[in-house]
């Protein structure tokens, strides 16, 4: 997976914008996910999630992998320490905004599905 290029702020704030955007990323923030799970996990029709995740690969912050007929997404690694405070920003927000961490919780109980996903 290539590196995260370096944003300007107007495109990661621009990402962060959105509540469904915030919780995606804060759930990748632990791991990849297939699409099948965002919906689970968001609640909130596939397009819905395709359309935000499309916004998040635009703005550079997931990467994809296709396995057949599903898409994974994860975080795109980074080594700018601005994204990184972002992405830990996030994660302590997890802590205090009740949205963020029932989806934490809920992903911890996402059952395990085979490499084929969905």
């Amino acid at each position: 997976m290539a590196p995260q290029k370096l944003l300007g702020p107007d495109k990661v704030f621009g990402a962060l914008s959105d509540l469904t955007r915030v919780r995606i990323i804060n759930l990748l923030s632990k791991g990849e996910l297939c699409v099948c799970d965002l919906v689970e996990l968001l609640k909130i029709p596939q397009p819905t999630a395709s359309r935000h995740l499309a916004y998040l690969r635009r703005a550079n912050w997931v990467a994809t992998e296709k396995r057949g007929f599903w898409t994974f997404y994860a975080l795109k690694p980074t080594s700018s320490w601005f994204m990184i405070q972002i992405l830990k920003s996030i994660s302590v927000a997890a802590d205090e905004v009740s949205i963020l961490k029932k989806d934490l919780q809920s992903r911890s109980k996402l059952k395990k599905r085979p490499q084929s996903c969905c």
